[in-house]
């Protein structure tokens, strides 16, 4: 990302809505927009890391409320929520920080919600998984701030592998969906 170029851009933006880039609570914005924006933006330069695996076997893995925040394609405005991964190994597990840092990767992209899933699906089946399910559900600011103004939220679901079959599914969306037992001693 060109940093001088996306802070002339964000000057002139704020020129264009009608202010005075030189008034002292703006005139530090072209700056921080450009630092926010290598944040926010940083799934296009990063690695998920899931070559990193361990040598063992278990039925099904879950990873439940993995956070992200993400930018919608369309409007350019956030939406955010969780994460839910379950994934069958075949012989070797993803530590959890590797599937955060999976979810990471693709939400810091402009993106829309089904695709961030799909993503996300394609890549941990790809790593020779023989399975693995992704659900995500948000909130779109584009939905609350514009257009309907309506405080809606969305779901979106991949089957990869052996999920792809209708009885593993019934299953699976059981477990994913089940909230986390108390783990308090």
């Amino acid at each position: 990302m060109d940093e001088a170029r996306v802070k002339k851009l964000v000057r002139e933006l704020i020129i264009e809505v009608g202010e005075d880039p030189t008034r002292e609570g703006l005139r530090e914005t072209p700056e921080r927009i450009a630092n926010m924006y290598k944040e926010i933006f940083g799934g296009y330069d990063s690695d998920s890391e899931l070559s990193v695996q361990f040598s063992e076997d278990s039925d099904v893995v879950v990873a439940r409320d993995i956070q992200f925040y993400s930018m919608c394609e369309h409007h350019m405005l956030p939406f955010y929520g969780k994460i839910h991964i379950a994934y069958s190994p075949n012989g070797r597990v993803f530590g959890i920080s590797k599937l955060v840092r999976l979810v990471e990767k693709y939400a810091k992209r402009l993106q829309i919600q089904e695709r961030l899933t799909k993503n996300i699906a394609d890549e941990l089946h790809s790593q020779g998984v023989k399975g693995v399910v992704v659900l995500a559900d948000a909130e779109h600011l584009c939905m609350r701030m514009r257009g309907v103004r309506n405080d809606a939220t969305l779901s979106s679901s991949a089957f990869r592998g052996i999920y792809e079959n209708k009885d593993e599914k019934a299953g699976i969306m059981s477990l994913i969906r089940k909230h986390g037992s108390d783990l308090s001693v």
